[in-house]
């Protein structure tokens, strides 16, 4: 088969994405497919889209995170020209000529509905949940209001602010809270403020990621986080970051976070978990995979906090070792999100 696996983006989890897509790249070749890697908003240099691509060497320098998000305005004015498309030269005539394009796009521009929107639209198959679905999942709030009523879901208030409105917001607050932008992935500027001066900094630096932010009440607990692979959970994983939570460098750095799969917790807090990242797939009406992110409390209650529709996909990501407790391995892994993603295309999922 002829894979395109998409990958990069103009988006702050473009290095994150990278990752996932070269090593997904080279899993589906060790398999026999033929798979390209190709940076969505970089596109093509040079040549034109041909057959030649899907046998192209792949980089190793992308396996690597950084510590930092790119910078989003150096990544735009290092690429030649003034398109403003947010698809690079050659990367949809690629697309159209694949069998399917494998997603491994993080956070805004690719996991919010958008690409996948445009896809169906050109009647290009595509890994992963539809548009309407991703695009639901990637608005927290939104999100928080559809699955309100089937799993319990910490307090929150959504604002949408400018900087002269940060000392209202903050004289108002009942602390803890948990900060986190409205769209946005990899915990890139979710802060747990404890103090009005941390409630201060957290709103300031929201500003440059758009000012709509969620205000959510903070549930002390365990970090469990619930893949799906075809409409079933795979076992949990704890989180245990050694210092802080788990945010973007705890997520990317090696050593960072202590990960226990399958989760130390009891029978019936495991299918607890389960049973509530279930209910928020198919509330929201997703497909193919996905991982949900919970709270449990002491008394045995999972509080969900969001779900991710392209949950990253390194050998060492979360959901890869959720498939790997089931008996799934990596390569095994990403070959069944490929049928599983052309049937529910087929089904119109």
């Amino acid at each position: 088969m002829k894979i395109v696996v998409l990958a990069g983006g103009l988006s702050p989890e473009r290095n994150v994405s990278l990752s996932t897509g070269t090593m997904v790249a080279e899993a589906l070749r060790a398999l026999g497919h033929r798979a390209g890697l190709i940076d969505m908003y970089f596109g093509l240099e040079g040549s034109g889209a041909d057959e030649s691509f899907f046998d192209a060497p792949i980089s190793e320098a992308y396996k690597k995170v950084s510590r930092q998000a790119p910078d989003l305005e150096e990544v735009r004015r290092s690429r030649p020209g003034d398109s403003r498309s947010l698809f690079g030269p050659g990367v949809l005539e690629l697309c159209r000529m694949a069998d399917l394009v494998f997603l491994a796009l993080h956070g805004t521009c690719g996991e919010d509905g958008r690409v996948q929107a445009a896809f169906e639209l050109l009647g290009i198959p595509y890994t992963g949940a539809g548009y309407l679905g991703s695009a639901i999942a990637m608005d927290k709030d939104l999100t928080k209001r559809m699955v309100a009523d089937v799993v319990n879901t910490p307090g929150w208030k959504t604002v949408e602010y400018k900087a002269e409105d940060i000392e209202g917001l903050v004289k108002t607050a009942r602390l803890p809270l948990v900060v986190k932008p409205v769209a946005s992935g990899s915990s890139i500027g979710v802060s747990i403020v404890h103090t009005h001066d941390e409630l201060r900094k957290a709103l300031t630096d929201g500003l440059a990621l758009g000012g709509r932010t969620v205000l959510e009440e903070y549930i002390k607990g365990r970090e469990i986080q619930v893949g799906i692979l075809e409409d079933r959970a795979l076992p949990s994983i704890e989180i245990i970051p050694k210092q802080g939570f788990y945010d973007y460098e705890n997520k990317y750095q090696p050593g960072a976070a202590l990960e226990v799969c399958p989760s130390e917790i009891t029978p019936a807090e495991e299918e607890k978990v389960r049973a509530a990242a279930l209910r928020v797939y198919q509330t929201l009406g997703l497909s193919v995979y996905s991982r949900a992110d919970f709270i449990l409390t002491a008394d045995g209650e999972p509080w969900f906090l969001e779900i991710n529709t392209l949950p990253g996909m390194t050998p060492t990501s979360l959901l890869p070792q959720e498939a790997a407790a089931a008996g799934i391995d990596y390569n095994q892994l990403c070959e069944r999100i490929v049928y599983a993603s052309l049937e529910a295309r087929k089904q119109g999922r």
